[in-house]
């Protein structure tokens, strides 16, 4: 299998995964849960927004993080590539925008004061990176705030990961993960940063915490 076609059906067995297998139980495994690192930065996040203030949810899930963002009184459109989560998250927020629609797809145009993406971006293929933060930049106002995740992992087991895909003949470039459930990807930090900066965001800060590493950004 060449990788493109490869990397297409990782990403149709990830909306699949999520959307039929894991959404009718992912508030009660464990899909909502409060840590103070995530709460920490999303109240950094909101302190920038105007009021109201529309914020993009990318990549929401069941809403994990909506319900902060709407008792903030701001407004929310919630975008997912899988159905079967959206159609959670629409039963616990009924008053957010929400739509189908993956990272990769997004079409808005100066839409939004700020954006958020939560736990999603290791799903993310080195070549779809820097077209999803041109997608964000390109959805966001002018100086609108950006503030996103992306998972660590060990290094070692992350090498080790790659080397069994190879001996499994699969197309994988380094840092990409397939185990038993859905294809990941760790970039390095260095990385994220400089496709930030090509995609023509400014960091404004970042951390660590809860085993992800966090970038609250501007549009510039």
């Amino acid at each position: 299998m060449d990788r493109n076609s490869w990397l297409k059906q990782q990403r149709q067995d990830a909306e699949e995964s999520y959307s039929r297998l894991w959404a009718p139980t992912y508030d009660v495994d464990g899909g909502v849960y409060s840590n103070q690192s995530q709460q920490k930065f999303i109240q950094k996040f909101l302190n920038q927004m105007p009021q109201p203030g529309m914020i993009l949810d990318a990549a929401c899930g069941t809403g994990r993080y909506m319900g902060s963002l709407l008792e903030n009184g701001r407004m929310v459109t919630g975008i997912d590539q899988a159905q079967g989560m959206l159609d959670r998250a629409r039963l616990k927020f009924p008053s957010a925008h929400l739509q189908k629609m993956g990272l990769q797809e997004m079409d808005f145009q100066n839409v939004f004061d700020g954006a958020i993406c939560m736990d999603a971006m290791e799903h993310v293929c080195p070549e779809d990176w820097q077209p999803i933060l041109h997608n964000f930049h390109r959805a966001l106002k002018p100086s609108g705030y950006f503030y996103f995740t992306v998972e660590l992992a060990d290094e070692n087991d992350v090498k080790r990961a790659f080397q069994q895909g190879q001996a499994l003949g699969l197309p994988m470039v380094p840092g990409e993960w397939i185990n038993t459930e859905v294809y990941h990807f760790y970039p390095s930090m260095s990385q994220v940063r400089d496709w930030l900066q090509q995609a023509g965001f400014q960091i404004l800060e970042e951390g660590e915490g809860y085993g992800y590493h966090h970038f609250l950004t501007r549009k510039v």
